[in-house]
C-alpha cells in the first residue's frame, strides 16, 4: 500500500508546535533541491536513520564520488551562520529564509568567492584556523538558485557528499522530504530485520524467561510475518530493526513511522517528524545498543514520537490464555508501507522451564532496574539470601529447570551488597543508585563523580572498580555498552600515580581505541569529564607531533601533521614573523595555507604544531 506523499506531509507538519505553520498553506514548491535541481537526484542517507548515537538530520545527496559539484540556495534568505572547521559538519552555511526556516549545507569543499573572501578577511582579523560567523540579519543576502558553495568531503564525512538539513524557527531537524524534491525518488517499503520482545517489569516474562527475545521475520506476499506465536507473560514491549532503500541505491536507510494496531484499530504510532538537538543523545535511550527501535514508553525519555501520549503507550499485557494478533506497519516519507504480522499469547509464569545449558558459576545481568542472577543448581537448597544493609530477604528462583535456577531482584528496593545462592556467594558491586532528572554525587575510594540533572539517560545503578598499575591506572564505571546523556564530572585520586603529571590525562579505552578526555590535575586528584562509560585510563603522552613538508614555496605551504595519542590540539604558521591561515583535513592529516592577498611568501618559515597533551613540535624553513 502507498499513501500520497502530500498526506504524510499533512500528517507530520500537522504535529509541530514550536513552528505556527497550518498543513493546509504548506508551499511544496517554497525549497528546491540545492544540488542539480531538475536531475534525478540518489541519497545515500535520510533523516530519522539511525547512526552511532544519534539521528540522522537531514539527507546526505550523492555527488558520484566527487568533489567540486554547484551547491545552491535552496530559497531566498540570509546567511544566518557560516563556520569553517576541521571536524562535525566541517565547512558549512546556514541560510535563514522569510518563513522562519534554516537550511543547513555541510561538508562543503569551499564557499563561493564572496564567502569565502568573507571568511578568509575574518579569519585573519581573528587570527583563527577555524572560526564561525552569526552575520547580521541581510548582511549576506541570497536568491533561490544561487551558487553558494561547491560539494566536497569536509569535517567527520566518511566520502565526498552533501550533508542538508531543514530547520523550522525553533532551530529543530525537521524531514526535508516534506518538502517536495521531486528528483529523489522512493517506490520501495521498509524492510524488517529482527523483531525483538522484551519483558517490561519485574513480573514480566517472554516465553516464560525474563530475557528478550530476538526474532527474525519470514516473507509472506509482499509483507513479514513472526513464524511462530510468542507467549507473553505481564507487561512486554516490541523493538525492530528495519531500514528503507531508495530507488537506485544500495543504501540502508531509514524512516520515520512505526504503527501498531490489533483487532480492535491502533494501538499507538511512533512518528520521527523533527529532532530537537537538545535531546540528541535521548536516541541512546530510544534505541537498543543503536540498532534497535524501541516502540513503547519510557520514563525518562525527552522525545514526543509517541501517540497516545500516556506511561502505558506501547505496554502490551494479556490475559493468559487469550491470544491477539498484531499487525506492525512501517511508512516511508513517501507513503511506502510494509506489514509484520505476529501473535501474542498471554500465559501464567511458569515456576519451571527450559533455560539452556547449565552455567558454571553464577552470572549477573543489569537489566535497566532488574538485577538477573542465574546460578547452578545446588544440593544446599534454592532459597538465595539478599543483604541490604542490616537486613536479610530470602527469595526463591523465578524460574529454574533441572540445570539451572534464575533469580530477580529489583533494585528500588534497595542495593543488596551480596547475595548467598547456596552455591556460593555473589556481590553484585553496585556502590549507588544516580537517579535521572536529579543532582547528585558518588565519592568512594578515592573517586568522586558528580551528577547534574541533565547527565544520564534513566536510572543508572553505578557500578566503579580499579584496574591497572601505578604507571598507568585504570577506572572501569559499568559498561561501555551504557550510555550517559552528558558529561559527568570525575575526580580521580591516584596518589600512587608514577608518571609525569603535566603530560598525563585521562582516556577512554573501552573497546582498544584512546579518546582523549583532558582533565587538569590538583596534586594527586585528576578532574576530568566523561560522557562514556567503560574503561577509563591515566596515559601519557610524551611524544610531539610529527610534521613532514610536502611544499614550501612562493606560492604554498603544505604539510602532513599528525599525533599518535593526545591527538592535534592547535596549529599555528608564520613567514617572517607575520601570522599565515593554514587549513586542515584531518583525514588526510594534511594543512595548507590561504593567503590573505596574492603576495608571494617570502623569508623566514615558523609552524608550530601542538598536541592535546601541550608537547609542541617546530619546523622552520627559509624561502628565498
Amino acid at each position: 500500500m502507498k499513501l500520497s506523499k502530500l498526506a504524510y506531509a499533512v500528517l507530520f507538519l500537522g504535529l509541530l508546535t514550536g513552528f505556527e505553520l497550518d498543513a493546509q498553506e504548506v508551499d511544496k514548491t517554497y525549497f528546491r533541491n540545492p544540488i542539480n535541481p531538475g536531475s534525478r537526484n540518489y541519497l545515500s542517507g535520510n533523516f530519522a536513520e539511525l547512526r552511532p548515537n544519534h539521528f540522522h538530520t537531514g539527507l546526505d545527496f550523492k555527488t558520484g564520488g566527487q568533489e567540486g559539484i554547484p551547491i545552491l540556495a535552496a530559497a531566498d534568505g540570509w546567511v544566518h551562520r557560516i563556520k569553517i572547521s576541521s571536524f562535525g559538519y566541517g565547512n558549512v552555511i546556514y541560510l535563514k529564509h522569510p518563513n522562519g526556516m534554516i537550511t543547513l549545507y555541510g561538508h562543503l569543499r569551499n564557499f563561493n568567492q564572496e564567502l569565502s573572501e568573507y571568511m578568509r578577511k575574518k579569519m585573519y582579523e581573528a587570527k583563527a584556523n577555524e572560526l564561525e560567523i552569526y552575520p547580521e540579519p541581510g548582511e549576506l543576502p541570497v536568491k533561490q538558485g544561487q551558487r553558494i558553495a561547491d560539494s566536497g568531503n569536509t569535517g567527520g564525512s566518511g566520502g565526498p557528499h552533501l550533508h542538508f538539513e531543514i530547520r523550522d524557527s525553533l532551530d529543530r531537524a525537521m524531514d526535508p522530504l516534506l518538502f517536495g524534491f521531486p528528483e529523489i525518488i522512493d517506490n520501495k517499503a521498509p524492510v524488517p530485520q529482527s523483531i525483538a520482545i522484551v519483558p517490561l517489569a519485574i513480573d514480566s516474562r517472554v516465553n516464560g524467561k525474563f530475557a528478550r527475545l530476538e526474532v527474525t521475520p519470514v516473507a509472506n506476499g509482499s509483507n513479514y510475518r513472526l513464524p511462530s506465536e510468542i507467549k507473553i507473560t505481564g507487561k512486554v514491549g516490541i523493538e525492530i530493526r528495519s531500514y528503507d532503500q531508495l530507488d537506485g541505491a544500495s543504501n540502508r536507510n531509514g524512516f520515520p513511522t512505526f504503527e501498531l494496531a490489533d483487532d480492535k484499530g491502533r494501538v499507538f504510532n511512533l512518528t520521527v517528524d523533527k529532532v530537537d538537538f537538545n535531546y540528541s543523545r535521548q536516541f541512546l535511550l530510544h534505541t537498543h545498543q543503536n540498532r534497535y527501535t524501541k516502540l513503547y514508553f519510557q520514563k525518562n525519555l525527552k522525545f514526543e514520537f509517541f501517540t497516545p501520549d500516556t506511561t502505558t503507550t506501547g505496554h502490551l499485557e494479556l490475559e493468559p490464555g487469550v491470544k491477539k494478533a498484531y499487525n506492525l506497519t512501517l511508512h516511508d516519507a513517501y507513503g511506502n508501507e510494509r506489514q509484520i504480522s505476529f501473535t501474542l499469547q498471554g500465559q501464567d509464569r511458569e515456576p519451571n522451564i527450559n533455560d539452556g545449558a547449565a552455567p558454571s558459576k553464577a552470572s549477573l545481568d543489569y537489566i535497566n532496574n532488574i538485577l538477573k542472577i542465574k546460578a547452578p543448581i545446588s544440593a544446599k537448597g534454592g532459597l538465595a539470601k539478599f543483604r541490604v544493609g542490616a537486613n536479610s530477604f530470602e527469595m526463591l528462583p523465578a524460574y529454574q529447570d533441572a540445570n539451572s535456577r534464575t533469580y530477580l531482584w529489583d533494585l528500588d528496593f534497595g542495593i543488596p551488597e551480596e547475595i548467598d545462592i547456596c552455591s556460593e556467594v555473589v556481590i553484585p558491586g553496585i556502590d549507588a543508585l544516580i537517579p535521572a532528572g536529579k543532582e547528585t554525587s558518588y565519592s568512594e575510594d578515592n573517586v568522586q563523580m558528580n551528577f547534574n540533572h541533565e547527565t544520564v539517560l534513566d536510572d543508572l545503578f553505578l557500578r566503579v572498580s580499579k584496574a591497572g598499575s601505578a604507571s598507568s591506572p585504570r577506572l572501569i564505571v559499568n559498561s561501555s555498552r551504557e550510555y550517559l546523556w552528558n558529561a559527568a564530572n570525575i575526580l580521580w585520586n591516584v596518589p600512587e600515580y608514577t608518571g609525569n603529571k603535566e603530560k598525563s590525562h585521562a582516556y577512554y579505552t573501552s573497546g582498544g581505541s584512546k579518546s582523549f578526555l583532558g582533565g587538569t590535575w590538583n596534586g594527586d586528584t585528576l578532574n576530568f569529564g566523561s560522557r562514556y562509560l567503560g574503561e577509563i585510563s591515566i596515559l601519557q603522552d610524551n611524544t610531539k607531533p610529527s610534521i613532514q613538508v610536502i611544499k614550501a614555496n612562493s606560492s604554498d605551504l603544505r604539510f602532513v601533521i599528525r599525533d599518535d595519542l593526545s591527538g592535534i590540539d592547535s596549529y599555528e604558521a608564520y613567514v617572517n614573523g607575520k601570522w599565515v591561515l593554514m587549513r586542515y583535513e584531518y583525514k588526510q592529516a594534511v594543512i595548507w595555507s590561504e593567503k590573505l592577498e596574492n603576495l608571494p611568501f617570502k623569508g623566514e618559515v615558523l609552524l608550530k604544531v601542538t598536541d592535546k597533551a601541550g608537547n609542541t613540535a617546530e619546523w622552520k624553513g627559509t624561502i628565498g
